[in-house]
């Protein structure tokens, strides 16, 4: 047993004062009070200054209600509801245990409203509905129009903490003020035994200024500077002692004695301002001198973990309280008054508590301002646009799955009643947590060290995120799997990953929520192959599949005995399912805690949930501004992303671009794009800025003085990715309502994909793929497309380029369609091209790897808005290989999927340029 609970069996709860958001997210709060050292939580005006004004807890909190014009005072009891609401709800298995003895935290009334009774009284029933916790407390300052007040909430049935008390006349006062109330409810015949009331008694202040006007004495040297000396750090105690002494008496009076009998409690004695401010003095001296039966003392974290190493626990305080009555009584024979003492003590602590809450709502103000500088031009569009979601109730509709908001079409809603299972995808995962922890220890166990992932668009797209950015872990006292991903067909690509690691070492996972797509059956052919020409009939073991249930996959898989089979949910959409076993999994094997990944994103889910308001909701005021942006003419979504979250925007480019590129409409995710001076950037820009290290604060703020919104999302951790998978997932949705489409479907897709089948069935006929004729060629390349005005006149790939290039209009995109293997060669390349072509045009780039890029933003290719110039680029593979049963090879099929691409692009009569090089390289382009 600890001195803390020494010190609770003796009769004195002691309750935290202190609150701030990152105590109540990473479990500090909870473990304080799993473990008996607290049993309450007060808060004040002083500590939420600390706690917002001084930490960044609050940012991602402050942002969207910022954004939506909310208030500075709104923004305020918005933050703190949260915190005491998070904060009762842990407490409430203790509240409910003791029925009602303890688990109380306390949310004080204005400050500013200390002289107003009929506003405090107003406030505290406000703050009481708003909360809607049974173990809250409202603080109520002990003023003179406090006191009816006090009286008056307490009749109203809300239990009440009352503050800044200093004087044992005002002490006699509250008492009373509690007990009329008491007698008020039941003169109304209300019941009074859930009423609970404490009665917060300052201490230390008082010891701080009593002995500055002793210290004033000893140093005068009078004659009565010794008995002064004997002084020092008595009055603080004994005023207390003495207050506790009329608790004693006025709670055994008949008038109480009559309300108990109806159920009534006593007003506990609160001793507060128990930390030492004398270091002259020892650091436990207010806990320790002011123990007794039915007390509260509330503590803050350093005078909590000093009592905990040194405290002692005994009883000190009783009805005999003679020695304290002649400290007071010596006190006033030196000339020091402690009815002035207290009554200095109410003001300045009435003042204190008033200039901390106009301070902290400066400091939010600062940053309600700061907050509003990142919409640049987009400010004034969102409180009003706020309202709208609010008053249409988009955020109980999403829930309730109602799919009239992005669709009137009747197939198009019956197939989004079967696509929003991810809305609760952070709660119902964590029945996957222990199967998949267990499942890749016994990987790693079995001598399994690499992982390859064999999946594309949504299926390979969150773990390699997952894997950039977390790198590789630990599965228990050994390294996990080492996971890379392989979602291309270029031959180079599947020889890169086929001699990444050795096979009998290697994991093979088989994602793909459909069981048919085609470049994954293929991946499958090829390493199953491999497997069992070096593996024999233990090639089974080394593969796992993840897919949606009763799909040919899994019956495959169940066929070759592999592995594991873990089945997706079929009510969510592929480019929707990080936060289930498609994501969750290849977490698992990198080592990642599942529990950690999920908590983050379920914290999200639940600041999002319809009883949360619009305007507090960060998904939905995100997406509303992404969907009206897009409306405004912003629809160019430009990433910036610092280490280790660069890879984050492949997944949100598929999430986006899937998502909203339809009918004529869409937003177009630019990810990676090189740097240009921030003025050459069009008003077709929302940049958005993922800040770890703050590397690219003055490339953002540049941004912002060039006219530029730039929306910064802090993100602290890895495990922030899973709140940041569900507030774009949700944002997303919320942008498709507002832009008018279904963002759970993706209509032009087929049309490519029957387009390379085609191809294909003829190769399989001819041997022979139909390119079409050129309308360009020499020793470099070939440029195929609509040739456009004086095109024949170019004498090198570079003037192709630059003739095509001079289509664009404002506003346009320039995306560069590269089927050639992803690596960081290749990469730099086309980097350079990006950046030269950004630098003539002011145009956006993007730049996407076939087939990668089909799965991701191939619907917004085909489907969106026609303000894009594609720049496709070809080339002979250096090496093939043959996958098995097919009769094809990946290098045909890759090229068939650029030739299916090429002519979709073309049949909707885009503006189109595919360029197959021969001699020539990338770096001839530009």
């Amino acid at each position: 047993m600890n001195r803390v609970h020494q010190l609770h069996q003796l009769g004195q709860s002691l309750w935290y004062d202190n609150i701030q958001r990152s105590l109540l997210e990473n479990g500090t709060l909870a473990k304080l009070i799993e473990e008996g050292l607290i049993r309450g939580v007060t808060s004040n005006p002083t500590i939420f200054h600390n706690a917002i004004a001084r930490s960044t807890d609050y940012e991602a909190a402050l942002k969207p209600m910022a954004w939506s014009g909310w208030s500075t005072d709104q923004i305020f009891t918005r933050l703190a509801v949260e915190d005491i609401q998070a904060a009762a709800d842990l407490f409430r298995s203790l509240y409910e245990s003791t029925n009602g003895a303890d688990g109380y935290v306390s949310l004080e009334v204005n400050p500013l409203l200390a002289n107003d009774t009929e506003g405090t009284v107003a406030e505290a029933q406000r703050l009481w509905s708003l909360v809607n916790r049974p173990n809250l407390m409202i603080k109520i300052p002990a003023t003179p129009e406090g006191i009816p007040a006090i009286r008056r909430t307490i009749a109203a049935g809300i239990n009440v903490n009352v503050t800044l008390i200093f004087s044992l006349v005002r002490y006699a006062e509250v008492m009373d003020a509690y007990l009329a109330g008491l007698e008020d409810r039941i003169a109304r015949g209300q019941a009074v035994d859930r009423i609970a009331s404490v009665a917060s008694f300052f201490v230390s202040r008082v010891d701080t200024k009593v002995d500055q006007r002793l210290q004033e004495i000893i140093k005068r040297e009078e004659s009565n500077a010794a008995l002064a000396q004997t002084l020092l750090g008595k009055a603080a105690i004994a005023n207390a002692r003495l207050a506790y002494a009329l608790f004693l008496q006025k709670f055994a009076e008949p008038r109480f004695l009559a309300l108990s009998q109806k159920g009534a409690r006593p007003q506990r004695p609160l001793w507060a301002s128990t930390s030492t401010k004398n270091p002259a003095y020892r650091d436990v001296i207010y806990v320790e001198e002011l123990i007794g039966p039915q007390t509260v003392n509330t503590v803050p974290p350093q005078t909590l973990q000093a009592f905990l190493d040194h405290g002692e626990a005994q009883i000190k305080l009783g009805a005999d309280t003679a020695n304290e009555q002649k400290v007071i009584e010596q006190l006033e024979e030196l000339g020091i008054s402690m009815d002035r003492i207290t009554y200095e003590l109410e003001i300045e602590g009435v003042k204190a508590f008033a200039d901390a809450y106009t301070s902290l709502l400066d400091a939010i103000e600062q940053r309600r301002r700061a907050a509003l500088q990142e919409l640049g031009p987009l400010q004034n569009l969102m409180p009003t646009a706020i309202q709208r979601q609010e008053h249409e109730q988009v955020a109980r509709r999403i829930f309730e799955v109602d799919p009239s908001l992005w669709t009137d079409d009747a197939a198009g809603q019956a197939e989004i009643r079967q696509r929003l299972g991810w809305l609760k995808s952070p709660q119902n995962s964590r029945a996957l947590i222990q199967e998949y922890t267990r499942l890749a220890k016994a990987c790693r166990q079995d001598g399994l060290t690499h992982a390859l992932l064999l999946g594309m668009g949504g299926s390979s797209l969150a773990p390699e995120v997952l894997r950039l950015t977390f790198g590789v872990g630990k599965l228990e006292d050994q390294a996990a799997l080492d996971l890379a991903i392989l979602d291309s067909t270029d031959p180079d690509q599947v020889k890169e990953a086929a001699e990444r690691a050795p096979l009998d070492r290697t994991l093979f996972i088989v994602s793909s929520k459909s069981g048919t797509t085609s470049e994954v059956n293929a991946f499958l052919d090829y390493f199953w192959q491999q497997a069992v020409d070096q593996l024999g009939d233990k090639a089974g073991s080394h593969f796992i599949a993840i897919t949606d249930p009763a799909t040919p996959l899994e019956k495959v898989a169940r066929e070759r005995g592999f592995r594991a089979v873990l089945l997706g949910d079929p009510a969510v959409g592929g480019r929707y399912s990080a936060l289930t076993p498609f994501g969750l999994f290849p977490a698992a094997l990198l080592g990642m805690n599942l529990e950690s990944l999920l908590e983050q994103a379920e914290r999200m889910m639940n600041q999002c949930l319809p009883e949360v308001p619009a305007g507090r909701n960060p998904a939905l005021v995100l997406g509303t501004l992404l969907g009206e942006a897009a409306l405004e003419g912003r629809d160019k979504l430009t990433i910036l992303a610092e280490p280790p979250f660069e890879s984050f925007g492949s997944w949100l480019e598929q999430l986006i671009a899937e998502s909203t590129g339809k009918e004529g409409r869409g937003i177009v995710p630019v990810d990676l794009e090189p740097f240009v001076t921030a003025e050459r950037y069009g008003e077709d820009r929302l940049f958005v800025y993922f800040r770890s290290n703050g590397s690219l604060d003055e490339r953002a703020a540049a941004l912002r003085q060039a006219g530029q919104p730039v929306l910064i999302f802090d993100l602290k951790d890895v495990y922030d990715l899973g709140s940041e998978f569900y507030r774009w997932e949700l944002a997303t949705a919320v942008a498709s309502a507002i832009l008018g489409i279904n963002g759970f479907d993706q209509p032009d897709v087929q049309d490519n994909k029957n387009r390379t089948s085609q191809k294909i069935a003829q190769y399989r006929t001819s041997k022979v793929l139909d390119e079409g004729q050129p309308v360009w060629k020499n020793e470099q390349g070939l440029a195929f497309g609509n040739a456009p005005e004086g095109l024949a006149q170019a004498s090198n790939l570079r003037e192709i380029v630059q003739i095509f290039l001079k289509q664009a209009r404002p506003n346009d995109y320039i995306a560069i369609n590269a089927y050639l293997p992803r690596n960081a060669q290749t990469m730099e390349a086309l980097q350079h091209l990006r950046k030269k072509i950004l630098a003539q045009t002011g145009c956006a780039t993007t730049l996407g790897f076939g087939p990668r890029f089909l799965h991701s933003t191939g619907q917004l290719h085909k489907g969106g808005p026609d303000r894009v110039l594609f720049i496709q680029i070809t080339r002979q593979p250096q090496v093939d290989m043959e996958i098995p049963n097919q009769g094809l090879s990946f290098g045909v099929v890759e090229r068939a999927q650029a030739l299916g691409d090429f002519e979709a692009l073309l049949a909707r009569q885009r503006r189109v340029l595919r360029i197959h090089l021969t001699g020539g390289n990338i770096e001839d382009l530009f």
